[in-house]
This record gives C-alpha cells, structure tokens and sequence, in this order.
C-alpha cells in the first residue's frame, strides 16, 4: 500500500525545553520495494507532482517485480558508491599506474561528495558545473584543473553508460574550457647559451636538492633532448639504456609514461657519449638502480626539479652578470631576462620548460610538424605546434627575410638613379 503525507517535524527549543511540532514542507511518499521493504522518499512540495511522482515509484517496483526492468534502469537504483568502487577496480585492472588511479578516483569521489549524489539517477550536468564554478571562484583553482576534474567525471561517466549502468551520458555536453584564457604557468624555452651555462653551473656546482651537480647536469642534458618529464626521467635505470645498439634508445616502461604505454626515444649521439662517460663516474651499482631519485613512485620521496632548476638558473645568472666590469652593461644585463627563472612576460624557464626547449628545437632544426608530434608523444598536433613550439622575434625576422623580393618594387637607389 502506497501514500503520501507531511513529515511531522520536532524541534525542542534549548532555553525553555519546550517541543514544537511542524508539518514539512515537502510531501512525503511511503511504498514497499520489490523486495517487500518498506520505503520512504521525499518528493515534491506540490502535492499533485507527489502524487504522480509516488505512482512512478510504484509502477518502477510492479516492472522491476515483473522482471521487466533493463539492466541500466535497476542500475541507477543502487548507491553510487558501489559504482565509483567498481571503477576504481576497472582503472586498476587496466594496469594504470597506482599514481594516476589514485588521482582520477580523487577527483571523482570530490565531485560526487560535494554534489550529495546518493545514486547514478542523480547526476546531472548542472550539478558539475557547480562544482566546477565553486573550484575556480572560490577555491581559486585554474582552468586546467577545473578541466582535469571535468575529463575524471566524464570518464566515470562514459564507463558506467558503457557498462549499462546508466541510461546515458549526462555529461556528453560538457565541454572543456579554454586554457589559453587563463594560464598561470606558461613556460618559455632555454636559448642555446643559456642552457650551456645551466649546464655548466650544475656541473661544477654542490649537491642540491639531494643530487650531486653532476647528477643533475646529466638531468638536465636528458631532459632537454628526449622530452622525457620528471617522473620518467625519475624511472630510468640501465636497463633503460641501449647505448651499444646501432640505433641507440632510451626507454620509459608503460607503467611510468604519462599515456600509460612503453615509450622509446632515440638518443642523439652527442647524448650517448655524454651518457657513457657520465656512467663511468656515477657506477650505478645494479642494473635496476634509480639513476635519477627525483620521484617517490621510484625512490619514496618527491624531489623538486623546479626548485633545483631555479637554484641552477639563480646561479648562472649571477656569474654571467658579475663577468663585466662595466656598469652600463652590468645595469642592461641585470634589467634583462637572460637566464631569469621567470621572465617580464611572466613564463616559467622551470623543468618542464626542458621539454619546451626540446620541442622547439625540433621546430628550428626544421623537423616536420608530424614528426615533431610524433617525437613529443602528443596525441594532438596542436599541442605540440601551439603550446611547446616557441617561435622567438629573431626567428620570425629570419623566416620573413626568406620571402621573395617584391615584384616590380623598385630600391631607394633604383628611385634616385643612383647606381647601386
């Protein structure tokens, strides 16, 4: 047997002691499941729509009774819970690393817990992009971060209707935000002399960051001609290493890649004599030996590379400026942004600016877009092109004096009837 009615609400004032009852505002429905229990739901606060709404209630339960219901319709009857567990299982099962699960199901179980969501039948586009809204305006977050939020949720989202578990995708109209409006920490290329003397200074530099100067120029010299990030820098070992090879290769393993797949980079010959001699002096003591310690995944503790490259870029800035004695350009260089960790147009020359100088290098060298993708392991071309590919004023000037002269323009002297 089916009803509504108004919950009879209690409230006992703490000075007096006094109990005073009031009807809620919303009408409330009482119905038993298909299993027998009784229920109680809140419905409307009009009691026409409560009534309709307790009547769908019950035909769900007489369907589900009559076994008529389809899987996704009994599916999003069940606590969420029990599906963001699920696919917490799924991630790991697909081998992800235990970092990036733990990052997505972070994400996702903040959203369900700010949106209240008890069950799949909950969620609703709108409720996302409150929670979305309330990251940005009050907890300051960026727009790439909003986004990362967005991409976890919606990959929650696609699986459960992949797997029947929802009628389908409310949140396939959801929509990524423009970065480019709001980057807080656009990064710019080293030029050529200013990574010599990061390099240089590192080298004959002390210990920081807990790595020997030697340790973090080799770092550096990797990072900056594989494009590898931090934490795949920070799982190379020898094994990763085929120096001997006729074609010589660095290797990260799928379980450490940021796109979760083995990935192979040709080394510059350059690199591989640098490599060897380096090894020469840090005899790693096992095959399997961290060379770089710089990831807890690898080595338990997080060290920061961009507090490492800042103190590096500090230094070489202070000795290119202290090498003139002339106080004109003493002053021009301590105005300038050579070697400054942060720049006037506010980019960051931190460690994953490393990877930035590889990729724009591979476009002055005149590497072909596709294979600049390629090299860079983007999925996307435009991200390699319009993100990592920094073109300079010097190079913009040297592509346009290769144009062609003007036709029939004729020279100043030409004009003047002087003789060239």
């Amino acid at each position: 047997m089916s009803s509504i009615y108004r919950r009879v609400l209690k409230r006992i004032d703490p000075k007096t002691g006094v109990t005073t009852e009031r009807e809620s505002k919303k009408w409330w429905g009482q119905y038993r499941d298909a299993g027998g229990t009784l229920r109680r739901k809140a419905l409307s606060t009009n009691k026409s729509l409560a009534k309709r709404m307790l009547a769908e209630l019950v035909e769900q339960v007489e369907l589900e009774k009559a076994g008529l219901l389809s899987p996704a319709e009994k599916e999003i009857k069940r606590p969420i819970q029990g599906h963001i567990d699920a696919f917490e299982k799924h991630q790991m099962a697909k081998e992800n690393s235990e970092q990036y699960v733990v990052e997505i199901m972070r994400k996702v179980r903040a959203i369900a817990d700010f949106c209240k969501w008890k069950t799949p039948s909950q969620i609703t586009e709108s409720d996302v992009e409150g929670f979305l809204l309330d990251l940005r305006q009050r907890q300051g977050r960026s727009i790439q971060t909003s986004n990362n939020y967005l991409r976890a949720i919606k990959n929650f989202t696609r699986w459960m209707t992949r797997n029947k578990r929802l009628l389908s995708n409310p949140l396939d109209e959801l929509s990524m935000l423009n970065t480019r409006t709001d980057r807080r920490h656009d990064r710019r290329p080293l030029g050529d002399e200013e990574f010599t003397r990061l390099v240089h200074v590192a080298e004959t530099g002390p210990p920081a960051v807990g790595l020997l100067g030697r340790d973090r120029s080799m770092l550096y010299i990797l990072a900056a001609w594989t494009g590898f990030r931090r934490g795949e820098l920070g799982s190379l070992t020898l094994r990763s290493f085929r120096l001997d090879a006729e074609m010589p290769t660095v290797t990260v393993e799928a379980s450490y890649s940021k796109h979760r797949r083995q990935d192979v980079q040709v080394l510059h010959p350059d690199i591989v004599l640098k490599l060897k001699d380096w090894l020469v002096r840090r005899k790693p003591k096992t095959e399997n030996e961290i060379l770089f310690p710089v990831s807890k995944k690898t080595c338990g503790v997080d060290r920061s590379t961009s507090d490492m490259i800042q103190r590096d870029l500090g230094s070489a800035r202070r000795f290119w400026i202290a090498e003139t004695d002339d106080s004109e350009e003493r002053k021009r260089r301590e105005e300038s942004d050579f070697l400054a960790y942060k720049n006037k147009a506010g980019l960051f020359a931190d460690f994953h600016g490393l990877r930035h100088t590889f990729i724009s290098n591979l476009g002055k060298a005149g590497v072909a877009p596709k294979t600049a993708q390629i090299l860079a392991r983007h999925s996307d071309l435009s991200l390699t092109m319009n993100i990592y590919t920094h073109v300079d004023q010097q190079e913009q000037a040297a592509a346009i004096n290769l144009l062609p002269s003007v036709p029939g323009l004729k020279k100043p002297d030409e004009e003047s009837g002087v003789p060239a």
